[in-house]
């Protein structure tokens, strides 16, 4: 049996936290199965929590601290490590990174620009160049790091299995630069064929289809029900409503039935790495 990795509490607030939940836990004698215990939340979200890779719900924080006899310490500091986490992202999707961490299947679909799990530091760069261009250039910087963070998720061995279907339009139609969007393209496709992942793409010859309107990813795991995550320009929706869930469910099916192949898609994104290297190769 492998031995135990201690969280590094000198990364991130998250992690001195739980670092610090996981210290007390132990000085009192209690397993997380016995912390958790009249909680009502798992072992493995507990457990996540001391890791610093989820965030400490206020209710459970009061938990914690009645069994520890912590003197409302992890309830005091609860905000300090959500806000923590918050940084670099919007406020409305700042559970997101640590959801698509726990999740054993990811599923996405991005009608109009590459998903953030997928994007580099110059296509994101540049996105917010266009869609909100007086972000102070420090803003931008810790906005690129936290998404590129995300990105971290493909090298670990217990990463969600992943399918996405993108509008070839995101692709194909985009302001940036060659350079970028020819790098973009090909950090799609080695991280698709490096993790065995799967990409669709709805080309542009099919203009009506399911789930025209916004993006959406739907996330199952494996100790709680499956939810999906909507957003729009300023806000963003967690679905939880078994019935809506279902729905979201059942369009997705019916919109990865109307996509190419996952092999025609990656041969379509090949075909576009190669004209985006050449147009940039011509323009030097």
């Amino acid at each position: 049996m492998p031995a135990r990795k201690d969280p590094d509490a000198s990364v991130s607030v998250p992690c001195f936290y739980g670092a610090e939940l996981r210290f007390k836990r132990e000085a009192a004698g209690l397993t997380l199965e016995q912390l958790a215990d009249g909680s009502f939340r798992g072992i493995s979200f507990l457990s996540q929590i001391e890791r610093g890779e989820r965030r400490m719900p206020e209710d459970l924080a009061r938990h914690v601290d009645e069994r520890l006899g912590t003197d409302g310490f992890f309830q005091r500091r609860c905000e300090d490590a959500a806000r923590a986490r918050r940084v670099g992202h919007p406020w409305y999707s700042a559970d997101i990174p640590d959801m698509e961490k726990q999740a054993t299947t990811l599923e996405e679909w991005a009608p109009n620009v590459v998903p953030g799990l997928l994007q580099t530091g110059s296509y994101f760069r540049g996105q917010i160049q266009y869609q909100d261009p007086e972000v102070p250039p420090k803003v931008v910087e810790e906005r690129v790091r936290a998404r590129l963070a995300r990105g971290e998720l493909w090298s670990r061995e217990d990463r969600p299995s992943y399918w996405g279907i993108l509008a070839e339009s995101v692709i194909r139609r985009t302001p940036l630069p060659p350079t970028v969007m020819a790098e973009q393209v090909e950090h799609i496709l080695e991280v698709m064929r490096s993790t065995r992942s799967v990409v669709q793409i709805i080309p542009e010859t099919t203009p009506w289809h399911p789930l025209r309107h916004g993006m959406v990813k739907i996330m199952s795991f494996a100790d709680a029900p499956p939810l999906v995550y909507t957003e729009g320009d300023f806000a963003g929706q967690m679905v939880d409503y078994p019935a809506h869930v279902q729905e979201y469910r059942r369009r997705y099916d019916l919109l990865r039935a109307v996509a190419l192949s996952p092999e025609a898609s990656l041969a379509l994104m090949d075909d576009a790495a190669r004209i985006y290297r050449d147009e940039a190769q011509q323009g030097d």
